[in-house]
Order: C-alpha cells, then structure tokens, then sequence
C-alpha cells in the first residue's frame, strides 16, 4: 500500500474498560463498536497516564507525561506552544480535524478549588502566550466561533465543551439555531418526571436528534463524506463526551436498560483493609457527608449504583448507534479499505466497585484501565493483545504507522508490532494523579504515583505513611492491600525501585541542547 492510510480516532469520556460487549459486559449492547474489534486487536491491559480527563487527553496528543506535559491537574492547560502528534501529521501532509471534546483547555469560568483565580504569581516570569477558545464567552453569540487554527494541530475544528445535555463550544451555537425552544429545553424545570434517585440522575427533555451526541456523529458523517476523493489523507479524532456524567441518556436511550438488570459485584465489603481514602469514603457516605464537587468520588447505596450503571449503559447505547453511523459513512466515502480505526476512552469510572461512583486519587483498574482496539487496513482480522499499553504510547504508535518520527521529547514507545499479534514493548507502565484540591480526607491535594505491571500495582501517596500493594495475578479485582505484608516487602521494595527510575525520567529531554557549555 503506497498511499499513507487515514486514522479515525473515536473516543469516549469516562468508559471503563469492562464496559463493552466485546470486552465480555454481560449486559451491555454495543454491536457497532464491537464490529471494530471484530475486524482488529482488542487491548486488554491499556492504561491511561492519568485518570482524569485532561492530563490524561494531553498525554495522548503529546506522548509525555502531565508532568513534562503542563497540564498536570484538571483546570490548568496544555500551552498551544507544545508539539503535537497531529502537528507532525499535518506537517507531513494530513488533513487533521477535532469533532468533539477537546478539553486541553478548562471549558469553565469557574475558580479553581481553595484559591482566588486572580493570584497570577508564578515560578516563570513570562507572558502566557495561550488563548482560551474553549472558554463559554466565544460561544455566546449566533455566529460561529472562529478558532484559531492550528488549534494543537487540528485545522478543522467543531468543539465540544463539557458534560451531558447541556454542552457548549460549537454545540450549544448549534443547538440554540436548531431548537427554536432552546430555553425550555434547558431549563431544569421542565425535566421529565422519572423515579431514580441516583444523585446526577436527569431526564433530559432534549430529543435525541438534538442531543451532544448526535451533533457529534452528524459532524463527523459530513468530515468523511468531504474526504471523499482527496488525495490527501486523513487524522480524524472524533470524541464523544458521554457517558461521563452526568446520567442523562435522551429519549428512547433512558428505559432502554432497567437497573434490575445490573448487579454490584464489588461491594465496599469486599476490601479486606481499605486504605485511607476508601475508608473516609465510607465514613462520609455513611454520616451523610456530600461531594467537594459533582466530579468528585462518593459511595452510594446498591440501588442507586444500578441506576447509575443503568443510565450509563443508555448513554453508550446512544454512543454506539453513532459509531455505527460514522463507520457507515466511512465506508460510503469509499476510505474504509485505507483507514486505521482506533477507539479509546480517556480514563474510566469506579461505577460500583467499593461502592463507588465516578473518579478519584485511588488509581483502581476501574479508572486507569480503558478500552483500546486497534483496527489497521493491513490486516483486520480479530484477535486480543494482553500487551501492556499507555495512553502515552499512541503518539509513538500512530506516526509509526502513518511512517514518521515522533518529536524529541517524546516519552511514549510504540506498540505497533502487539496490533499485529506481536509484543508489547513495555514491562512496566506509571500512572499520575494530581488532584486540583483538598478531597476524600487528604490535608493537602493529592499527589499520587502507580507504577503497574503486568502482575502488580504498586501506588505511593506523598507525604503518607501507608500505600497500596496489590498482587493482580491471585486479586485482579485489588481486594487485598499488601503493603503490610511481610512476606512481599522485597517486592514492594523491588517496586519502589522501578517506580523511582520512573520518576528519573520524568526530565524533559526537550530542547536538545546545542552548544557545548
């Protein structure tokens, strides 16, 4: 094949891994995206450089860690001065295009937690070059917003800001032109009656054809019916925002599950000696305690968590009937039998087990395990990679297939021999989490450092006494902290020797110098 394939990039919010038909949900119907890994390399040991939407988004675009990278934490942002991996394929001739979520910039006005936004002193005496397109102020009026681009790459852009029905950036310009009753529709007055109690549980009057969802899938059928005909190829990133909360699934998507057809198979009990930030959970469940934030962490009963999980499983119903709709309008474009398909999520949701719901400082499987397949022109028949994989090592992967070189600087190794049956490069993966505020009963932010292998996860917590040690060969659902045992002090030892080589690494290698001293 001469001609340098196309990429689709779908990806998700907040899907954890086992949340698929083709990663062996019993529940759950996704025919469409299961169809990818029919025809392509299902990954089941990936992970994300960091739980949480925007670090982890910026690792994929740069191939570094948050802490090279700069977006450490939600609320800060990627410099639009970084090197990008759809930089370098634009540079090499791609037409590169975001449908979508974003989310390298904060979508929010909002202060950041325990601080005053005004307080603008900082370690580098420069000028902050970057400007906010993701913000609500350059959506507010009826024209289109134009952004700049370039936008970390992208030069066709239909942005997506936030979570759930009520969407902005290009979205909600959109929606107030096509829904004559968009103030109704928004107004949380004439939500439809339901009887769920699961807190973030919200009947949408929206109408299907009108939700974040379906603008997304209607933007990218008209991307890839453009690319009919073009001699250029293609690195199309297509990125829903569900089914992160909040649970609201639209129209027939709501009912389409019962909660009584879920189960919580991991209960709280199930620990046998909960660390810190797990029992504080419980404590504040059970003395009627509420969230720091509505993205915080929290417990709930039985009940409510099937409902959640419910909820959730309508919202990635409504996901794959567009992912079936885009993959047909791939192959009416005639492009399919030259394009790479990936799909991906940016990290994923406890969503039950310890009797919790969202995302947090505990870097469980849960969060930091998401589903990846791989489906490559060059060979599309099915098969799984128990390869260990980073969010960080797509950078690497993608320019390898399109036949470039990533940047210097980049921190990712390329797993392209493991999406053809081959081996995964990696042995070990780390894992950040930086939290922007004091929660779940730490004194200060959380700073949080997992390394995970194949057969362990180790996790220290600065500043703390105590850490996790988790054996994920005899508990793959980490039930049981080890880091007291005293027959696996030399692996825990053995570990934090791996993971302090890991922390070495993270010295930016970019620039190069280029004089002797």
């Amino acid at each position: 094949m001469t001609k340098k394939p196309n990429f689709l990039f779908i990806i998700t919010d907040q899907q954890r891994a086992d949340w698929l038909g083709c990663y062996g949900h019993p529940v759950l119907k996704t025919p469409h995206i299961d169809s990818i890994a029919a025809r392509g390399m299902r990954f089941d040991n990936f992970h994300t450089a960091s739980p949480v939407c925007m670090p982890n988004r910026a690792s994929l675009l740069t191939g570094r860690y948050p802490s090279l990278h700069g977006l450490r934490y939600n609320g800060c942002v990627l410099p639009q001065t970084a090197n990008t991996f759809v930089d370098v394929l634009a540079g090499a001739g791609y037409h590169t295009a975001a449908i979508g979520k974003s989310h390298l910039q904060p979508f929010t006005g909002m202060s950041p937690m325990g601080r005053d936004a005004a307080n603008d002193s900082e370690a580098w005496k420069v000028d902050r070059p970057d400007t906010y397109q993701e913000e609500p102020p350059n959506y507010a009026g009826p024209d289109r917003y134009q952004i700049e681009t370039p936008y970390y790459g992208y030069q066709h852009v239909d942005m997506v800001t936030s979570h759930g029905d009520r969407c902005g950036g290009h979205y909600r310009q959109w929606f107030r032109e096509h829904a004559p009753d968009w103030e109704a529709l928004h107004d949380p007055a004439n939500e439809l009656p339901h009887n769920y109690s699961c807190p973030q549980a919200y009947r949408t009057p929206i109408p299907e054809h009108l939700y974040p969802t379906a603008f997304i899938k209607d933007r990218a059928v008209d991307y890839l019916t453009s690319r009919a005909g073009q001699d250029d190829p293609f690195f199309a990133f297509i990125s829903f925002p569900d089914p992160h909360h909040p649970f609201n699934p639209p129209g027939k998507y709501w009912d389409m599950y019962s909660p009584d057809d879920f189960e919580v198979s991991l209960p709280i009990e199930a620990h046998k000696n909960p660390p810190k930030p797990l029992a504080w959970l419980y404590d504040n469940w059970k003395n009627g305690g509420g969230q720091t934030t509505p993205q915080t962490a929290m417990m709930l009963g039985e009940q409510q968590i099937k409902e959640a999980m419910a909820l959730t499983a309508g919202m990635m119903a409504c996901v794959d009937d567009a992912v079936g709709d885009i993959l047909a309008a791939l192959e009416a474009s005639g492009q399919r039998d030259n394009t790479v398909i990936c799909y991906n999520s940016d990290h994923g949701d406890y969503l039950g087990d310890f009797n919790m719901i969202l995302k947090g400082a505990m870097p469980f499987r849960s969060i930091t395990r998401v589903p990846f397949i791989w489906s490559d022109p060059d060979g599309r028949a099915a098969g799984a990679s128990d390869a260990l994989c980073s969010t960080v090592d797509l950078a690497a992967t993608i320019l390898e297939r399109a036949g470039l070189e990533p940047f210097n600087g980049n921190q990712g190794q390329s797993f392209l021999p493991a999406t053809q049956s081959g081996e995964g490069p990696r042995q070990e993966t780390l894992i950040e989490y930086n939290d922007g505020g004091k929660r779940l009963g730490f004194d200060q932010p959380a700073r949080v450092r997992a390394l995970v292998t194949p057969e362990w996860r180790y996790t220290v917590y600065r500043d703390q006494d105590w850490g996790e040690l988790y054996d994920l060969k005899t508990d793959p659902s980490e039930t049981e902290n080890l880091w007291d045992s005293p027959q696996h002090k030399d692996m825990r030892a053995h570990l934090a020797e791996r993971l302090n080589h890991h922390l070495i690494a993270q010295m930016d290698e970019s620039p190069l110098s280029d004089r002797l001293a």
